[in-house]
């Protein structure tokens, strides 16, 4: 009898601390997703060797909610963006394990398994990520009573071509690409290792290439280098790279840091001698952690206060 009784207070527990509900996923529309259109394409998942996954072809976004333990939420809440240049998301270690983490912090985090641009399902590719990262934001916020979440305390984070996503949002929010009511500007933005300009010298082309095309218009790549779109109106942002990154040049997130300063956007800069590119949660070729940088940060902006 004795253990049915351990299994039920372990259970309990886990229902207590919100966990049970990490797998709770939603869709990011309730009806016909806009800039749609019928096709064949359908969702493909992929677990790798090293048990990592990777999600492509996404047709239907979704959010998943990750909880903080009860009587840890804060309020704060941020959508996280998976990399993977556009044409597939790196969900788990971009996304779930990363949602964790910040659930320690007290933070409400929601993975956006958000589409990739595809000229089979979408009439104008370019603007489908966007669409589905304004309306996490507007989702989220509509919802922020029912997670017990502060609607001016929600922001944005990504990786790699997530961070560029990351911070289009973070810069595009003046001029919705999707109708609604409700304010898509995040609270403040993360970028790791982001892909922030599309300019021939520190683009990532397959990112560019995914999004854009092979022949994008020189108006196209200023719209999307978005360095050259960071205004006073930014929200605060916290950035961190690798010199050694060989994929996404590390001047991606010196030049955007500098657009920052030049217009007055409080911003955090943290920079890795070694580490390449996709590391996720673990530089392993430190002992310094970058979430640790983060709490400090979110803390010190008082964004982990109850």
């Amino acid at each position: 009898m004795k253990i049915p009784s351990v299994l039920r207070v372990a259970a309990l527990a886990l229902l207590l601390s919100g966990r049970l509900l990490a797998q709770q996923t939603f869709p990011v529309y309730s009806g016909t997703v806009p800039n749609s259109k019928p096709s064949t394409v359908q969702e493909t998942s992929l677990t790798l060797a090293s048990g990592g996954v990777r999600i492509a072809n996404v047709v239907q976004p979704t959010l998943t909610a990750y909880l903080p333990a009860a009587g840890t939420a804060n309020g704060t809440a941020v959508i996280i963006c998976p990399g993977g240049g556009y044409a597939r998301l790196s969900i788990d270690s971009e996304g779930y394990d990363v949602a964790k983490r910040l659930n320690e912090m007290g933070v409400t985090a929601f993975v956006l398994k958000y589409r990739l641009p595809n000229d089979e399902s979408q009439p104008d590719k370019s603007t489908a990520p966007l669409m589905d990262a304004q309306q996490a934001l507007r989702l989220v916020r509509q919802q922020a009573a029912k997670y017990g979440i502060n609607p001016e305390r929600i922001g944005i984070m990504g990786f790699s071509a997530g961070g560029h996503l990351a911070a289009t949002a973070g810069t595009h929010f003046a001029r919705p690409v999707v109708a609604g009511s409700e304010s898509v500007r995040p609270a403040f933005l993360v970028l790791l290792y982001p892909v922030i300009s599309f300019a021939d010298s520190l683009q990532h082309a397959g990112s560019r290439t995914s999004l854009l095309g092979p022949s994008p218009s020189a108006e196209e790549v200023r719209q999307y280098s978005n360095e050259l779109q960071v205004s006073a109106q930014t929200p605060p942002t916290f950035l961190v790279h690798a010199q050694d990154d060989k994929t996404v040049p590390v001047n991606n997130s010196i030049v955007f840091y500098q657009a920052c300063l030049r217009h007055g956007v409080p911003a955090e800069l943290h920079l890795y001698p070694r580490g390449g590119h996709g590391f996720g949660l673990d530089n392993k070729t430190t002992k310094d952690l970058w979430t640790d940088r983060l709490r400090n940060w979110l803390d010190a902006n008082g964004w982990l206060a109850n």
